[in-house]
């Protein structure tokens, strides 16, 4: 088949062809007369090697694949789907394919299967898919029944959508380099007269911004020295109230000595004078006050009382006021 060349060819057979016609003629021992499936233990490859050992496809590929089965007890007579770096795990259980004109008719089973990187039960899910398709007992009674028919190909985007994807990519690339090209053509034929403007735009443009943070400065400066002349000023007249306050503390404690003085000095006198020059009767004393001083403890007195009285109100100096 790869010799001969046939344009617009395309290998797209049914399910129904695959299990009555090639997977069929190949168990019963029937030649073919076109070599187009190939036969390939696909589990000693990597699913991502077997489209290039397929002899036709392009996005499915088809073997013709001799199953082997696991040996000892623990296989229980399954087949080996280990591969050198994954294993294939079923999906499902097994559907049958019947005739499209007998539907009582059953051709065979079909069972899908998926690539995984790794180790059972471990391992990573890949987009490789495998669909197995194999006769029943009834329909195939040779010894060959451990042939299947296997197809291959991937759960992923089609081929199509791949080349108008990369063709996009490399597109932009282009794009990309273009313009880096022409940014770079203009930044070399640039004239020294447009470099020295934009470079007296740029020192422009910084003297603007620094004269506006100076000037910001010097208005803060500015405002903080007026609030603290308001302060000064503010200390300075709330002294000048404390020493006024005291001030005239002073003079009231001053004017009262002075009238304890005259009261006193006028209560030492025998007699008052008035305005019209009369006199008045001359105060009446107890005979004797030099121990006997009660008319000191009088209510008026106390209160125009002086301390340095104290020491002028003794039985000597009492004496004396008689």
């Amino acid at each position: 088949m790869a010799d001969l060349d046939l344009p617009g060819f395309r290998f797209h057979p049914t399910e129904e062809e695959l299990l009555n016609f090639y997977l069929k003629k190949v168990v019963f021992g029937h030649k073919l007369h076109f070599d187009i499936i190939g036969f390939l233990n696909i589990y000693r490859h990597d699913p991502w090697e077997l489209p290039g050992l397929a002899k036709i496809g392009e996005r499915e590929w088809y073997f013709y694949v001799p199953r082997d089965r696991k040996q000892g007890p623990s296989g229980a007579g399954r087949p080996n789907r280990t591969t050198l770096n994954g294993f294939w795990k079923a999906t499902g259980s097994d559907r049958t394919i019947r005739c499209l004109t007998d539907p009582k008719k059953i051709l065979g089973l079909r069972k899908t299967l998926v690539f995984y990187n790794g180790r059972a039960p471990r391992g990573s899910k890949t987009d490789w898919v495998m669909n197995e398709y194999r006769l029943t007992p009834q329909n195939c009674s040779s010894s060959k029944e451990d042939i299947v028919l296997c197809k291959i190909y991937r759960k992923a985007t089609s081929l199509k959508v791949l080349e108008q994807r990369a063709a996009m990519e490399e597109e932009e690339m282009e794009q990309r380099a273009a313009m880096e090209e022409e940014e770079m053509f203009k930044s070399s034929t640039s004239s020294p007269q447009d470099s020295y403007m934009s470079a007296s735009l740029m020192e422009s443009e910084i003297n603007i911004f620094c004269k506006g943070v100076s000037n910001e400065e010097d208005q803060d400066q500015q405002h903080d020295h007026e609030q603290e002349q308001e302060q000064e000023q503010e200390q300075e007249q709330e002294q000048e109230l404390i020493k006024e306050e005291h001030v005239e503390g002073v003079q009231e404690v001053i004017l009262v000595n002075k009238e304890a003085e005259t009261c006193a000095a006028s209560m030492s006198k025998p007699s008052l004078t008035l305005v019209n020059d009369k006199f008045l009767p001359q105060l009446q004393l107890p005979g004797k006050i030099s121990n006997n001083l009660d008319w000191m403890q009088d209510p008026f007195f106390t209160q125009i009382r002086s301390p340095w009285l104290d020491n002028w109100m003794t039985p000597t100096y009492a004496n004396l006021l008689l």
